[in-house]
């Protein structure tokens, strides 16, 4: 079950759903204006995240940001009457869906070509059901790298970082609350044949996220987490990555070295990510 839940006087989040693939989304409450950060997958999940906002008298957002184009980010911004945000690159992905259907068919014939995947066309159809009055409205405003907003007493940085991810994946920093909303940006790459980071991409989307002085760490598809647990997994993708190039996408000799690092035996997690970086080797 979804909750809205306060981080900070500043900052509220609504919780994920893993089984309709519905990410975090989140509200930065300026004393002027109230930013939303992403639409949600559906409809519902935006109309939802608004309802539950001015059950608890919290200031309606004024304009939505999105961080990258994948559906169940963007989904809800046909509900949303607000100006919406995005940068260049994530309005120039988002068109090139505009043309398509949503039928179980049409979903089928992409995820056989490789345009669609099949785990994000199951999430859709558990999420709509078989009525998909799908609409995807693309943003009004775009920037290029970076914009920042002053929301009224909390300003908020909209940074493109990249990534595996999704190439057009931004952050959102709250300045004054040291919160940095991180999307998808740290996952790995889901539409390519097999999921997979590679170690160029990690390391610069590493090195630009280091840029910002965070205490706590927002991924869309978890939980809010504290710095000292951020670093515990950005240290560790450094590791896998520097293992993967040392041992040159060796799966068995990546996994030894590790394994013989941490003194332990690997966890299920630990073991796909070094996969993940053998895959996008």
């Amino acid at each position: 079950m979804q909750t809205l839940e306060k981080l900070s006087e500043r900052f509220w989040f609504q919780t994920p759903v893993s089984e309709t693939d519905r990410p975090i989304l989140g509200a930065v409450i300026g004393d002027n204006r109230t930013l939303m950060i992403d639409s949600g997958n559906s409809k519902a999940h935006a109309k939802l995240f608004l309802e539950e906002l001015k059950e608890r008298n919290i200031k309606a957002p004024d304009l939505v940001a999105i961080t990258h184009w994948h559906w169940d980010h963007i989904f809800g911004l046909a509900a949303l009457n607000m100006v919406s945000l995005s940068s260049e690159l994530t309005k120039k992905e988002m068109q090139k869906l505009l043309p398509f259907a949503w039928t179980d068919d049409e979903l089928a014939e992409r995820v056989k070509t490789g345009v669609e995947i099949e785990f994000c066309a199951n999430a859709i159809k558990e999420e709509y059901g078989s009525e998909r009055n799908i609409t995807v409205r693309l943003p009004e405003l775009t920037f290029r790298d970076r914009i920042e907003i002053d929301l009224g007493g909390v300003t908020c940085v909209l940074q493109h970082v990249g990534g595996d991810h999704a190439p057009d994946s931004i952050v959102v920093y709250v300045k004054e609350e040291k919160i940095l909303f991180l999307g998808d940006s740290i996952y790995p790459d889901i539409y390519s044949s097999k999921r997979n980071y590679t170690i160029e991409r990690t390391r610069q989307l590493l090195d630009m996220l280091e840029e910002f002085d965070a205490t706590t760490y927002i991924l869309s598809h978890w939980k809010p987490i504290t710095k000292a647990k951020y670093e515990e997994e950005t240290t560790f993708l450094r590791t896998i990555a520097d293992l993967t190039e040392k041992y040159q996408g060796d799966l068995d000799r990546i996994q030894t070295a590790y394994r013989n690092k941490i003194i332990r035996e690997l966890t299920e997690d630990e073991i796909e990510t070094i996969e993940y970086f053998v895959n996008g080797f």
